[in-house]
């Protein structure tokens, strides 16, 4: 059910930020479990660890912040301790598909700039190979945009598909 699904997040989250330690500067993902994940640092927060947060969308960002936890300038030249994040498919050899949800290039750039990386995975992210079961974005930048999604289209033969969100096309 939902509500057992929901439960196996949430221990998973518990367990990641067993990982955070005190004056660590801490990458937080974007998605289902990433959000217990930061209400968890949230606590620790409240319980008196010193910890600040580089956020991976919009929405995590809001979180962290209500959460108490102290974000750093998206500008920075951060130093990440730990990243912790959601996946949205693994397979038998630990590869990944992230950013189903499209926050993908700020999750892979926290992710890249962290010391530790911690993936977040419940059964329902397994699979025996990555792909086929939902469109994988890729996020490109506005400039030469078109010309990206010929390439793309060329060596996929697959349609691309611009997708909106808040407003934005992405």
């Amino acid at each position: 059910s939902n509500q057992d699904l929901d439960s196996l997040k949430k221990a998973a989250a518990l367990a990641a930020v067993e990982f955070v330690r005190d004056g660590m500067i801490v990458g937080l993902g974007t998605g289902s479990t990433a959000r217990h994940m930061v209400v968890a640092l949230g606590d620790k927060v409240r319980s008196g660890m010193r910890l600040r947060g580089v956020p991976t969308s919009k929405e995590t960002a809001a979180l962290a912040t209500q959460q108490g936890i102290v974000l750093i300038d998206a500008d920075n030249a951060w130093m990440i301790d730990v990243a912790i994040d959601g996946a949205d498919q693994v397979d038998p050899g630990f590869n990944l598909i992230k950013g189903g949800g499209g926050a993908l290039l700020k999750e892979k750039i926290v992710a890249a700039s962290a010391k530790q990386f911690i993936v977040l995975v419940d059964h329902t992210k397994r699979v025996s190979v990555l792909g086929g079961s939902f469109p994988l974005p890729i996020e490109v930048i506005p400039f030469g945009w078109g010309s990206t999604a010929r390439e793309i289209q060329a060596l996929t033969k697959s349609p691309v598909v611009l997708r909106e969100r808040d407003g934005l096309l992405f």
